[in-house]
């Protein structure tokens, strides 16, 4: 069978942060757009389709590394690290870490298109595997980073501990591109002074983008806000680590929050439980939580085809099946009730229901369990070793034709 160059959802509810409508959606070489006349169309009534979610803050290759066990709460994420160094020497993680880092970033990004993120901020340094066609996400590449102030400023003379200088990398990185930091993790006067610092270095800017922020002032948010720069909002990783999070409300009535997972080293397992986190603790509704890991993220981040099904933007989605409100049914979902994840327009895991959407794309399928439930995953994503690292998931028999 020919692959067919375009895909037509009938009949699907399309939401998006400030619209919901039952309407026809094309796909056609990989973005939204008018139907190809070989296209193969798919009844979706009864179903609720939003845009591939994007999370803003991840470390790809720490997600299969187990987290720290400890009980007093940490004053700042530097004193977390330091206690990491005793954590990373435990035969636990030594072992995880012997696994091959091209292995563990592909774990990492697998782990995202499981929960329906198709766009991914990496905060670390650029691998050549993100290159290839078949990485399960679409990993941000036109960005500037630092660590984070504790690590990123040289000491007389000497190199930063770990990654780019903060001055050199924000320097080097371009105005329309996001630059990324951590800064103000902590609940410490440390914490709080470091958007100051920030500032005095001449790196605040309406590309800077803050991850964390848990020990921003209500000056330093009216800073930002002014500034046109953005925060990275990681409730699980702060709760679980510094005992405390941002209040999200300003920065998000400003369009100036998103939302990361910041790893299973110290967040949730990914960005729906992120999404249910935040829900809990930051005041803000079900369609505000939804903007934020869509349209906003992709605004923050410079990404103008994503986060919403336009004309023209990338045909990346999440499908669900209906329920009453659809932004309740977004925090409800969790990744075993997702009916199917699409990059480019192609079902990359799905329900067995979907099997002629993969035969239409051409796309050869092997047949999963994930979390208990059947699925058909792209053969090309089910890389043995990656999948041996993440719970949950496992492969049932050899490849669909």
């Amino acid at each position: 069978m020919t692959p067919v160059t375009g895909v037509v959802l009938e009949h699907a509810t399309v939401v998006e942060h400030d619209r919901v409508a039952t309407r026809e959606l094309a796909f056609a070489d990989g973005r939204v757009g008018a139907p190809s006349p070989d296209a193969f169309h798919i009844d979706l009534r009864d179903h609720f389709v939003f845009p591939g979610l994007i999370n803003a803050h991840d470390h790809l290759q720490l997600n299969s590394i187990p987290p720290m066990a400890h009980h007093a709460r940490f004053s700042n994420s530097y004193a977390w690290i330091d206690a990491l160094e005793v954590h990373r020497k435990s035969p636990e993680v030594m072992a995880a870490v012997a696994v091959p880092a091209t292995v563990r970033h592909w774990h990492g990004a697998l782990k995202n298109l499981l929960a329906g993120v198709t766009t991914v901020a990496h905060h670390d340094p650029w691998q050549a595997e993100f290159d290839a066609l078949d990485f399960p996400v679409s990993v941000l590449s036109e960005f500037g980073w630092s660590h984070s102030l504790g690590l990123g400023l040289p000491r007389q003379g000497a190199t930063p501990r770990y990654g780019r200088a903060v001055q050199e990398s924000f320097n080097e990185t371009a105005p329309a591109h996001p630059w990324m930091i951590h800064l103000a993790e902590g609940t410490d006067n440390l914490a709080h002074g470091e958007l100051r610092q920030l500032d005095q270095l001449g790196c605040l800017a309406a590309n800077t983008v803050i991850v964390h922020g848990a020990g921003l002032t209500s000056a330093d948010v009216d800073r930002i806000i002014d500034r046109g720069a953005a925060v990275v909002w990681c409730p699980a990783s702060n709760l679980a680590m510094l005992g405390r999070t941002i209040d999200p409300r300003r920065l998000s009535d400003a369009r100036r929050l998103t939302v990361g997972t910041d790893s299973r080293l110290t967040g949730s397992r990914d960005l729906l439980g992120e999404l249910r986190v935040a829900a809990d603790c930051g005041g803000q509704s079900p369609r505000d939580l939804m903007r934020l890991v869509t349209a906003d993220a992709g605004s923050i981040l410079r990404l103008p085809e994503c986060g919403a099904l336009d004309a023209g933007q990338q045909a990346d989605c999440l499908i669900v099946r209906a329920g009453t409100d659809p932004y309740d049914t977004l925090l409800d979902t969790d990744r075993a009730s997702v009916r199917a994840v699409v990059r480019g327009g192609v079902p990359l895991i799905a329900d067995p229901d979907f099997a002629d959407w993969f035969e239409a794309c051409g796309v050869t399928t092997v047949a999963v369990r994930l979390d208990g439930r059947p699925k058909l995953m792209a053969v090309q994503l089910a890389w043995p070793e990656a999948l041996a690292l993440e719970p949950g998931l496992d492969i049932v028999r050899a490849a669909h034709e």
